[in-house]
């Protein structure tokens, strides 16, 4: 494999490897997984990625790696292993917000699942969702109702799109719509990678009384190709830290309210900075 011109020099073969196995697997892979299929230690591999990362060729996360200019969404089962104790913290708090009975849409991002796990004690819940992981985990429970919006199923995250799906959620009149995003910075609000999901979540936020963003910190500051919907569209931020001054102002603007959850579980809502 070649390097290309631009690129930083790779220091050894070992990371050309890595880097091809990450290619193979879609721009991401746990440690684990490549030290098994290049026959060496996981320290190995961690040390390769530190070097690798160094020359902003990929970065690091808990447990994983990615290709750093993969722009895809990564898999479902990558994600869930990023930063996942803010998503439980956020999932805690999103559970007491949901009340028995209530009525949601859970869409397919990974905080979104570690809320479906939160919601297992709940009951009477009348559910929709395109994502199968959301699906198993509250059906069959407690007298919940699950409705699955149908269309052909994404083999890296088990979520269900196309036209089939937009028109299913339409039929349905919800309480809450709890949505995750890829990224929030000050100028252009909440946003996602993919066309797909951004089709899904504007269709479900027009379904629900009360919309519901899901992010942890690491989302603030950064970018992505597609705008959601003005930020206004939206009633509550569910976080796990202040989000930067910038951010805030462009929240309190649109009237987006700012839920905390913190380490014990609970949640603080702190007052509104002025515009």
């Amino acid at each position: 494999m070649d390097t290309p011109a631009n690129s930083p020099a790779l220091s050894n073969h070992r990371e050309r490897e890595i880097l091809e196995e990450l290619r193979l697997a879609g721009g991401s892979s746990r440690i684990q997984f490549l030290a098994e299929r290049l026959r060496v230690s996981e320290e190995t591999i961690r040390r390769n990625v530190r070097t690798l990362e160094a020359n902003g060729l990929v970065t690091k996360v808990h447990g994983g790696v990615h290709i750093t200019d993969s722009v895809g969404e990564q898999p479902l089962h990558f994600r869930m292993n990023v930063n996942p104790e803010p998503k439980r913290l956020i999932a805690a708090k999103v559970a007491t917000i949901v009340k028995n009975g209530d009525s949601l849409f859970l869409d397919i991002g990974s905080t979104t699942a570690f809320i479906a796990v939160a919601l297992q004690k709940h009951r009477d819940l009348f559910i929709v969702t395109n994502s199968l992981s959301v699906a198993h985990t509250l059906a069959t429970r407690n007298d919940n109702r699950v409705y699955f919006a149908g269309g052909e199923l994404r083999t890296h995250d088990a979520g269900s799109f196309g036209i089939e799906a937009l028109h299913y959620i339409e039929r349905f009149n919800l309480q809450h719509a709890i949505l995750s995003v890829t990224a929030i910075n000050a100028r252009s609000g909440f946003m996602l990678q993919d066309i797909q999901e951004a089709d899904i979540s504007r269709v479900a936020a027009r379904q629900a009384q009360n919309r519901i963003i899901v992010a942890d910190a690491e989302k603030f500051g950064r970018t992505a190709p597609i705008t959601i919907a003005p930020p206004a569209t939206y009633d509550m931020l569910v976080t796990d830290a202040e989000p930067p001054a910038d951010i805030r102002r462009m929240l309190d603007q649109n009237n987006v309210k700012v839920v905390l959850a913190n380490a014990q579980g609970a949640a603080s809502e702190r007052t509104k900075m002025p515009p």
